[in-house]
């Protein structure tokens, strides 16, 4: 391979690492869910 095309590709190589090396991460929050309740039990018709 010629030495240009060789120096091409690092180039390239080089620059795609260092663009995805930057990204700094996405900041997430975190909720506490509802507690759950209890549903009412059928105990019978009049009671």
């Amino acid at each position: 391979m010629s030495h240009i095309v060789k120096f091409a590709a690092l180039f390239g190589f080089v620059a795609a690492l260092s663009a995805c090396g930057g990204q700094q991460e996405e900041e997430y929050v975190v909720v506490e869910p509802e507690p759950v309740t209890q549903e009412p039990v059928y105990t019978g018709k009049y009671k």
